[in-house]
C-alpha cells in the first residue's frame, strides 16, 4: 500500500504549537505565514482523518489526538536532525579529501613541489595522486573520477574550465655520440619530421603537442613508443635515438652534457600546462584553493 508521507516542516508546525501554545507563535519561530501555517495543519488533519487544533478566537491549541501526533512528531524531527548531520558530516569528509589527476611531466616534475606547498598551508585534506596522460586525465575529470587536473596538451575538451598554471617548451634531444649533436645548422622541420623518433604513446601532451606541429608534413613512423617521459629521456640516453620531450624532462641531463639540445628552424614549441575541472566555472573547495597556490606560485 503506498504512503504519502507529512511534510516534516508541518510536524515542526505541531511540535511548536505544543511548545509555545498557539499556532501563530508556531508559526513564526518556523519562519512560516500564519496563512500558509494553517493551510499546512488542515492538509495534515485531512491526511489523519481527525482534528489535531482547537481552534477559537483567542488562539490554537492541540487536540488530544494532536498532542499525540506532536509526540511522535518530536521522535521524527530528532531523528531527521541527526540524518542531516550525518549528511553534513560525510560532505565535510568529502571535503576534506582531493583526488588530483596529472600528466607525466606536470606530475614528475611540478606536482611534489605544489603538493608540499599545499600539505603545509592545508595539512587536514588527504591528497590522492592519479598519473596519467593528458588525454586520460580529461577523461577521469569528466567523468568526475578526480576533482581537478593538470594537463599538457594545447586543447582541453568541451565541457571542462580550463585555467593557465604554468609553462615549458619542447626541445629535440640527442645522445652525444648521434650526429645531429655535431651539426653546426639547425636541423629543418621536414627533417625533422622525416626522421624516426621515440615517442610518447598517443593521447598524451608532449605526443598530442608534436603532432600537432607537425601535421603538415609527410610522418616518419615512430622509432619506439612509451608511456613516460622517463622511459623516453632513458632510451635517448642509452642511444636509442632522438626525441621531443620537455624541457622540465630534461633539464638536469642537458646541463650535465647527458644530452644535446638541437636547434630546428622555424619550430616554436612552447606550451601551456593547465588546470582541468568540471562546471561550474568557479572552481571551490580544496580542489580551487590547490589551483590558486600553484598560481600564486607559478614563476
Amino acid at each position: 500500500m503506498h504512503r504519502t508521507w507529512p511534510d516534516l516542516d508541518v510536524l515542526e508546525l505541531l511540535v511548536g504549537v505544543d511548545d509555545h501554545g498557539s499556532l501563530s507563535a508556531a508559526a513564526r519561530i518556523a519562519g512560516m505565514a500564519q496563512p500558509n501555517a494553517s493551510r499546512a495543519i488542515k492538509r495534515l488533519e485531512a491526511q489523519v482523518g481527525t482534528p489535531l487544533l482547537q481552534r477559537k478566537p483567542t488562539g490554537s491549541t492541540l487536540t488530544p489526538e494532536g498532542t499525540v501526533l506532536a509526540h511522535w512528531s518530536r521522535r521524527v524531527l530528532g531523528e531527521a536532525g541527526q540524518l542531516l548531520d550525518v549528511a553534513a558530516g560525510m560532505r565535510e569528509k568529502r571535503a576534506a579529501e582531493l583526488t588530483v589527476g596529472a600528466s607525466m611531466t606536470v606530475a614528475e616534475h611540478l606536482m611534489p613541489a605544489w603538493l608540499g606547498r599545499f600539505r603545509r598551508t592545508v595539512p587536514a585534506v588527504t591528497i590522492h595522486l592519479q598519473v596519467r596522460n593528458s588525454m586520460q586525465v580529461c577523461e577521469d575529470v569528466t567523468a568526475g573520477a578526480c576533482d581537478v587536473g593538470f594537463v599538457e596538451s594545447p586543447t582541453v575538451p568541451r565541457g571542462l574550465h580550463s585555467v593557465a598554471v604554468a609553462h615549458d617548451r619542447l626541445v629535440v634531444v640527442v645522445d652525444p655520440g648521434h650526429p645531429w649533436a655535431r651539426r653546426r645548422r639547425p636541423l629543418s622541420i621536414a627533417e625533422l619530421a622525416a626522421t624516426p623518433l621515440v615517442v610518447r604513446e598517443p593521447g598524451s601532451g608532449t605526443r598530442t603537442t608534436l603532432d600537432v606541429a607537425l601535421h603538415e608534413y609527410d610522418r616518419a613512423a615512430p622509432l619506439l613508443e612509451l608511456g613516460s617521459g622517463a622511459a623516453v629521456r632513458t632510451s635517448v640516453l642509452s642511444g636509442v635515438g632522438p626525441a621531443v620531450l620537455s624541457t622540465l624532462a630534461v633539464s638536469a641531463q642537458v646541463d650535465s652534457g647527458e644530452l644535446r639540445v638541437v636547434e630546428v628552424d622555424g619550430l616554436h614549441l612552447d606550451r601551456t600546462l593547465r588546470a582541468v575541472w568540471r562546471p561550474p566555472r568557479q572552481l571551490e573547495g580544496p580542489g580551487g584553493d590547490l589551483v590558486r597556490l600553484v598560481r600564486r606560485n607559478r614563476t
